[in-house]
């Protein structure tokens, strides 16, 4: 009851006792739809330039696809695939295997220092952001929104401990707590979850655009990407 509400509601007929640890929907959660839909789209076509100019530059420095998709899960576990421009090699999950002991996170994320993975202008990408932009297009298809909690992978869902599955009680975010607090400065994957949850238990629309102003700032600083 510390974290959760306790709501009434009906199964089948039979009067039940719930307990919610997700925002209750509310005209806060309509409009945080709205905006996402509509910024999703204004992103999208103001990216677009960029984005080609991206896919030529990756197009001509390595060989392999521009786009990257990647399996995530999202709100209540449901899984989606997440696009992004292509910034490392393609061989990149093979090469990971070697690179495990090397991990700078604490739990089932997977983070290195100086990951040689990155091709030159991947690396480049990363320091901009502009790997992400094609995930306005997962905001439009109503899979992402634009600030919530990071979209774990499959396998690092399965190492998740008992409670950590909370963190799927809220539409996944391109930016949220963590990610606009300088990504490299949180390395404990506790701690993230820690934050993700306490976004989900005090969220409102003025936190939504605190993170948002927060996040153009360490992108704008080049703080935590790499």
């Amino acid at each position: 009851l510390k974290i959760a509400r306790l709501d009434a509601d009906t199964l089948f007929g039979i009067p039940i006792f719930v307990l919610r640890t997700g925002p209750k929907f509310s005209w806060g959660l309509f409009l945080k739809g709205i905006f996402d839909i509509i910024s999703g789209l204004f992103f999208t076509i103001l990216s677009f330039p960029v984005i080609v100019l991206s896919a030529l530059a990756i197009k001509l420095t390595s060989p392999g696809p521009i786009l990257f998709k990647q399996e995530r899960c999202g709100i209540q576990g449901r899984k989606f695939k997440v696009f992004k421009l292509r910034t490392m090699y393609v061989n990149a999950e093979r090469m990971k295997e070697g690179l495990e002991a090397e991990n700078i996170m604490d739990g089932p994320v997977f983070k290195l220092e100086n990951d040689p993975r990155i091709t030159s202008v991947g690396r480049f990408l990363r320091k901009m952001s502009m790997d992400e932009l094609p995930q306005f297009w997962n905001v439009l298809l109503g899979q992402m929104s634009l600030v919530g909690t990071r979209p774990p992978t499959p396998n690092e869902v399965a190492e998740y401990e008992y409670c950590q599955h909370r963190r799927a009680s809220i539409t996944a975010g391109i930016t949220g707590v963590w990610q606009s607090s300088g990504r490299n400065q949180v390395g404990d994957f506790a701690e993230i979850v820690r934050l993700d949850l306490q976004y989900i238990d005090t969220w409102n629309l003025w936190l939504d655009v605190r993170i948002l102003l927060k996040t153009v700032w360490v992108v704008f600083k080049r703080d935590g990407s790499s």
